[in-house]
């Protein structure tokens, strides 16, 4: 019990509340997307695309990497330049998500740290490890926070 206790005081200080810097919308370049989210976001403007590797193309060639890659059945919401997700907006200095009521559930999971360099180096550019599981793949208690 105690140690639990011990986990959850550690979480909160280090994941904070959003301070609507926008840092992580513009930081993650491919955000994973679950099957019945994808015709929504392709429907509100969003890029929706497969994870294609350069490694995949040069062994198999672009239409097999493509195929395999489609086949996975993992796509991913991709922001194709350095502005970030294109559904963040700025207004009144502050960054706000236009989909925010129906974000995807990756970007929901997202608990800001304030997102700079030093967690991108953590976990990589791939937010699919932000969906609220620690590094055993077990949920972290949001309840108590």
């Amino acid at each position: 019990m105690t140690s639990t206790r011990l986990e959850q005081g550690i979480l909160n200080t280090i994941f904070h509340e959003c301070r609507q810097c926008g840092t992580c919308c513009r930081k993650y370049r491919k955000i994973a997307l679950r099957e019945e989210e994808v015709p929504f976001i392709e429907k509100m403007g969003g890029h929706v695309g497969v994870d294609l590797n350069m490694k995949a193309i040069f062994e198999k060639g672009l239409e097999e990497a493509s195929r395999e890659a489609r086949a996975s059945g993992k796509m991913y919401m991709i922001h194709p330049d350095d502005k970030g997700c294109v559904f963040l907006m700025r207004l009144n200095g502050q960054y706000r998500c236009k989909i925010y009521n129906y974000r995807p559930k990756t970007c929901r999971g997202f608990r800001c740290n304030m997102a700079d360099d030093s967690f991108l180096s953590l976990f990589g550019s791939d937010a699919t490890s932000l969906l609220g599981q620690d590094s055993f793949g077990q949920p972290v208690d949001r309840k108590s926070r």
